[in-house]
């Protein structure tokens, strides 16, 4: 097994990492809302860092669950990443494309964590950052060679619909909620169909594009513990984190282990389980009844 890798990495030292072509294997994660009506897959075949390969995480999920891309089965994650060329000894580095400078990417540096593989980077300020930086782009893809992974899921940092439920009334950690603010107060719609905005009681709202700098980096340590100061969070304490379908999420994962909370939990049926589960009095809304 690789040892821990630092969790972000940028654009020069993955450069460098690729042209000495190492058992570094880099990933485009990207994944977009279907109402942005773009396709990943298809923009990563025309432009993409060279060398990388694309991983769907509409494709690495449990597809027998009605949610949006849970966690696949461990079997299913180690077959899938193996596909993809990475072994349990490969530096895995992950980025996507979108205009935030993270978006997805966070999440799959989270799966692979959780799967037990801990040699796992995001390129920080993602692919439009690599642009910037006047760095090349290819349109090339060569299938890699499928090699052996092994994967381990540490179920302790994943919560389901019960584990909420059941800490509304014991309160044994801090529920944080990534979702834009409008979303969470209830004022702004959800991006999917038959989903009303709001937010689980007592969980406190942290919107993933805070952590990130206008251009798309990561703030610094001392910048993502003001934020969750400011929100009152407690870094001392267990965290969960939520937002639609547990994508986003997954930046408040990156930015508490950034400040040295390294065993953040992600309740992975989000929002989306939430609403459709809970009862009405667990569905806090100041827009209650205006977005359906």
């Amino acid at each position: 097994m690789a040892r821990q890798a630092r969790a972000l990495v940028t654009s020069r030292w993955l450069s460098d990492a690729v042209k000495a072509q190492g058992k570094v294997r880099v990933l485009d994660t990207s994944w977009y809302l279907p109402k942005l009506r773009r396709n990943a897959k298809s923009e990563f075949k025309k432009r993409h860092i060279p060398g990388a390969a694309f991983f769907d995480i509409d494709q690495c999920c449990d597809k027998t669950s009605p949610l949006d891309h849970m966690l696949p089965p461990e079997k299913v994650f180690a077959d899938y990443v193996g596909k993809l060329g990475v072994q349990s000894d490969t530096h895995v580095v992950v980025y996507d494309a979108s205009e935030f400078g993270a978006f997805s990417a966070p999440r799959v540096w989270w799966m692979f964590r959780v799967f037990g593989h801990s040699a796992v980077s995001m390129l920080n300020g993602g692919l439009q950052h690599w642009e910037q930086e006047g760095l090349q782009l290819s349109d090339r893809y060569e299938k890699p060679k499928p090699t052996e992974f092994k994967a381990t899921l540490n179920r302790s940092w994943i919560k389901n619909y019960e584990d909420i439920l059941e800490n509304l009334e014991n309160r044994t950690f801090q529920v944080v909620d990534a979702r834009p603010a409008g979303r969470f107060r209830g004022l702004d719609p959800e991006p999917r169909d038959n989903t009303e905005p709001g937010h689980i009681p007592g969980s406190i709202s942290v919107p993933f594009h805070s952590f990130l700098s206008p251009s798309g980096h990561f703030l610094a340590e001392d910048g993502l513990r003001a934020l969750f100061t400011c929100a009152g969070v407690d870094l001392g304490r267990p965290i969960c984190v939520l937002c639609g379908s547990a994508v986003t999420a997954c930046h408040v994962a990156l930015a508490a282990h950034e400040c040295g909370h390294a065993g953040v939990s992600v309740y992975d049926g989000g929002w989306s389980e939430w609403y459709t589960r809970a009862v009405p009095e667990n569905v806090l809304s100041e827009g209650r009844g205006k977005h359906l």
